[in-house]
C-alpha cells in the first residue's frame, strides 16, 4: 500500500510537471502564476479524493479482520488502523488546502498575468471559440473567459486579418525566427503555430491590410515600391499574392486610417479617414462617402455585410451602417476617455450576437448580446478573466 501511495503521488507530480513543461520561457513568464494555481488546485483536489478513498479502504479492511485471537490478524489490523488514521489526516489537510486555494482563486477577481504590449488587430478562430489578438510579441488568446499564450513564433504581426480558415498578416519576425525582416505577407491555418510565407518577405511591412473573410481577397496600402508593386497606394490580390492590381481610389478625401474588405464580396471595400467612411463596389476604383462628420478610426464588415464603424465625434462612438440603404444605428458602448478611440473590431463568425472592440489605450470590451452589455476583458493591456 505504501508503494501504491508513493506511485500515485509521483504520477500526480509528473503529470503536473509535464503540463508546466509545454511552451517557451516567455509563455511561462506570462502564465506561470495562473497555471500553477490551477495545477495546485487540481492536484490538491485529486489528493483529497485519493486519501479519502484510501482511508475508507483501509478502515474497511481493518473492520473485516474480526478474529483478534490470531496474532497475524491483530498485526494486520493494527497496521491498517494506523494507515486509516494517517489517510484521515491527509485527506483533511488536502480538503482544507482545496478550500483555501478555491478561496484565493475567487478573491483573485478574474486577474490574469497576460499582457498586451500592443494590440495590432482582433479576430476569431473559425469555430468561434477563441479570440486571437496579435500583441507585438506573438498571439494572445481569449477562450472560455480566460487568457492564454498559444504556441508559435513571437512575431510582431501587423495588418492582422482573421479568415474562415486561419489568418493573414504582415509585420516583423520575432526572436529566433527564421524569417527575414519584414515578413511580407504570411498566412497561418493553426493560430500561428506554423507560418506559410506568401510574398514580399524581406521587402515590405503592411500596417494597413485587410482580407475578405471568405473570399481571401487581400487589400493593402503599399508604403513603398517593391518587387510586386511599383508604386505607393491601394493594391489588391485575388490569387494569394501572386498578382496585384492597383486601385485608383477616386473620391476619397483625407489620409486613410482604416481599411476593411467585405466578407463575401471581393469587390466591396471600405476606407476610413478623418472626414468619414467611404465604400467602393469596384475594387477600390471609385469611392462614395456613406458616413460624414466622423473621424473614422476603425472599420469592419460584419457577418451580414453591414459596416461597423468606430469613430470619434466629440467622443468615441460605434455605428453600424447598412451599405445598401445607408441607414445607420449607434451601438451603445462603455464610456471611454475623451482621448481614447476604437482601433479594432470583430464579430464572432458562429455566434453573431458576440462582438468585441479594442481601443488605443489597450482596453478590450466583449459583448455577448449584440452590444447591449459589455465586459472589459483587458484593462490598459492587462488581461482580465471573466
Amino acid at each position: 500500500m505504501k508503494k501504491m501511495v508513493v506511485g500515485l503521488l509521483f504520477g500526480l507530480f509528473f503529470a503536473t510537471s509535464q503540463a508546466l513543461a509545454h511552451g517557451t520561457a516567455e509563455e511561462h513568464q506570462a502564465e506561470s502564476s495562473g497555471n500553477l494555481m490551477n495545477y495546485f488546485m487540481i492536484g490538491t483536489i485529486g489528493l483529497f479524493v485519493l486519501f479519502l478513498v484510501l482511508h475508507f479502504k483501509a478502515n474497511n479492511k481493518a473492520n473485516k479482520l474480526t478474529n483478534v485471537k490470531k496474532q497475524v490478524d491483530r498485526e494486520i489490523r493494527s497496521k491498517l488502523t494506523k494507515w486509516a488514521i494517517r489517510y484521515k489526516w491527509l485527506y483533511i489537510v488536502f480538503l482544507l488546502g482545496s478550500l483555501i486555494l478555491g478561496g484565493i482563486s475567487l478573491l483573485g477577481g478574474g486577474a490574469s498575468n497576460i499582457t498586451l504590449h500592443h494590440i495590432h488587430g482582433l479576430g476569431y478562430s473559425p469555430d468561434g471559440n477563441k479570440l486571437l489578438i496579435p500583441a507585438h510579441d506573438g498571439i494572445r488568446m481569449y477562450e472560455g473567459g480566460s487568457w492564454s499564450v498559444p504556441p508559435g513564433d513571437k512575431n510582431d504581426y501587423m495588418g492582422f486579418s482573421a479568415v474562415d480558415d486561419g489568418f493573414y498578416s504582415s509585420g516583423h519576425p520575432g526572436p529566433g525566427s527564421s524569417m527575414s525582416n519584414p515578413i511580407g505577407i504570411i498566412k497561418s491555418n493553426d493560430e500561428g503555430k506554423t507560418i506559410l510565407k506568401l510574398a514580399l518577405e524581406g521587402e515590405t511591412d503592411f500596417h494597413d491590410m485587410s482580407v475578405g473573410y471568405k473570399t481571401h481577397a487581400i487589400y493593402v496600402f503599399n508604403p513603398a515600391p517593391n518587387s510586386k508593386m511599383t508604386s505607393l497606394g491601394l493594391f489588391y490580390s485575388l490569387d494569394e499574392t501572386k498578382t496585384w492590381t492597383k486601385s485608383e481610389s477616386r473620391g476619397v478625401e483625407g489620409e486613410p486610417a482604416a481599411l476593411a474588405v467585405h466578407q463575401v464580396k471581393e469587390n466591396i471595400i471600405a476606407l476610413g479617414t478623418q472626414t468619414g467612411a467611404y465604400i467602393s463596389r469596384d475594387y477600390g476604383k471609385r469611392f462614395e462617402k456613406i458616413v460624414s462628420d466622423l473621424q473614422v478610426t476603425a472599420l469592419y464588415f460584419d457577418n451580414e455585410g453591414k459596416l461597423m464603424v468606430g469613430g470619434y465625434n466629440q467622443k468615441p462612438v460605434l455605428q453600424v451602417v447598412d451599405i445598401e440603404t445607408k441607414s445607420m444605428n449607434t451601438i451603445p458602448i462603455p464610456k471611454l476617455d475623451d482621448d481614447d478611440a476604437i482601433t479594432f473590431m470583430a464579430q464572432n463568425p458562429i455566434m453573431a450576437i458576440e462582438m468585441v472592440f479594442a481601443t488605443t489605450k489597450k482596453d478590450i470590451y466583449l459583448s455577448h448580446d449584440e452590444g447591449n452589455n459589455w465586459i472589459k476583458i483587458a484593462d490598459q493591456g492587462k488581461g482580465k478573466n471573466e
